[in-house]
This record gives C-alpha cells, structure tokens and sequence, in this order.
C-alpha cells in the first residue's frame, strides 16, 4: 500500500498520473494491477481509475468529481451542474460532461456518463472540492437550449425555482457568445416568470428582447402539436399551460 494514501488524495487517477506518482511505466502498471486485485482501486473505464475506502469498500470520489476528470478540461454541465448546486428537483441516473475530450458513454457503479458537445468554453469554474462545473449562468443557458434533449422543460422550471439568483451581467456575456436569437427568445421568455426571484432587472429583459427580429419560433417542437398561445413580445409559441406550471411550481407535475 505504499501508494495508496496518495492515490486516495487523487481520488481520481489515469495511468500517466500514476507514472508520475512511481516514477516509471513499468512500476505504475504493477501498481494498476496489484491494487485493482486487492480492491485497493477500481477502473471506470480505460484509463481512468478511481480510490476505493477501505472503510467503506466505496469509491471515494463522488459521480460529480468522477465526471469532471473523465478527460483533461472535463466539466459538469447541464442537468448534473443543477444537481452539484442543489437546485435539482430529481437526482439522475445519469452524469452530464461537457468540454475537454469527447467520449462514448459508459457507465460506473450505475451511473451512465454521457458527453454533451459543448456551445461555448467559457462559464468553467473549479470548486474547492476539485469539482469543475459550468457557472450557474452558463448551466442555466446551456440547460434552456438543450431541455428537449436533457432533463425536459418541466424539470428545468422546477431547477430553475431553486436557483437562489442570477448574475445578469455574466448571463449577457454568455449569451453574446452563444450568439443565437433563439436563445435570446427562450431566455427573455422563460426567466421574465421568475424575475424577481432571480433578482434580474428590467434592463436584462430589454436587452434580450433587442436581439429578437419577426422571426418566430417554438419554445420546443412539440409545442407544433400541443394547445399553444403566442408570445408577441419574445416572438415564441408556448404551451398555454406554462404560466400554470411556472407559478404553481413543485405544487404541479402535469404533462407539458
């Protein structure tokens, strides 16, 4: 076990960290193996490894910390940025890993890891737990533009009555450098419902209603075929029973 303290300080680990940490390929390969045969480590996927308590017989790195060191640049995103922050109605089967390399999904101790393209690079921070997670601005953007795809519409308003504010400015610098009128739209539309528990001014909303032209859009595409109501000001079709689900909040689990 001469390795192991350090190899538990790491909590997460690839091959060439364990070189480093030996001082020769040779001795980091005898060390992978030894120890994932005495239960010391275990592999999430190639070339990826991660302590084991002897306590506990766990390993000892959470799925968040696991998801931001799957490649270097790594972070958490989306709806598994909302979990880290606690503003998550559910917790998810699922870890949600934006930047650095992409990777095939592949799962660990039950959790299915999946990497989501990233629109941007910027919003990344490191917490003091080792964690790196997209900013509560950029989590909250990149979650309106992609709720079709992840977590849904309902389960974003539910994150979303759990944020406890939002920084404006870093919102509108995100949002230039996504640079999408859709964006805009969804934006201005869904947070004016929560305006005030966000703490955002009315000078944000006019900002985002700038950069809306005539062209109109769907707040999703299932709206097309569901009972809708136009927005004049955001340009947007939206279902008629939104405001219902906005304001009734975790009181309503309705269908969309």
């Amino acid at each position: 076990m001469k390795y192991y303290k350090e190899l538990l300080d790491m909590q997460c680990f690839t091959r060439a960290d364990a070189e480093r940490l030996t001082g020769s390929a040779k001795a980091a390969d005898s060390i992978l193996t030894s120890y994932q045969k005495k239960g010391y480590i275990n592999q999430v996927k190639r070339n990826l490894y991660v302590a084991v308590s002897m306590e506990t017989g766990q390993a000892v790195a959470s799925r968040y910390f696991i998801g931001s060191h799957v490649t270097e640049g790594s972070c958490l995103s989306h709806h598994s940025a909302f979990e880290y922050y606690g503003c998550a109605n559910q917790v998810f089967y699922e870890v949600y890993v934006s930047g650095g390399k992409r990777f095939a999904p592949f799962e660990f101790d039950d959790v299915t890891f999946r990497y989501i393209a990233p629109r941007i690079s910027d919003g990344i921070v490191e917490k003091p737990d080792g964690v790196r997670v997209t900013d509560m601005e950029r989590t909250v953007l990149d979650s309106l533009g992609d709720f079709e795809k992840i977590a849904g519409l309902e389960e974003l308003l539910h994150c979303l009555e759990l944020v406890p504010y939002l920084d404006e400015k870093n919102l509108i610098e995100h949002l230039e450098r996504y640079g999408k009128q859709v964006l805009y739209q969804k934006t201005g539309y869904i947070l004016s419902h929560l305006k005030k528990e966000l703490r955002l001014s009315d000078r944000f909303f006019e900002i985002c209603e700038s950069k809306v032209t005539k062209s109109v859009r769907y707040l999703y595409h299932g709206v097309k075929h569901e009972p809708s109501v136009f927005d004049s000001r955001w340009q947007l079709f939206v279902p008629q029973n939104l405001m219902k689900l906005v304001s009734q909040g975790e009181e309503t689990h309705g269908d969309i």
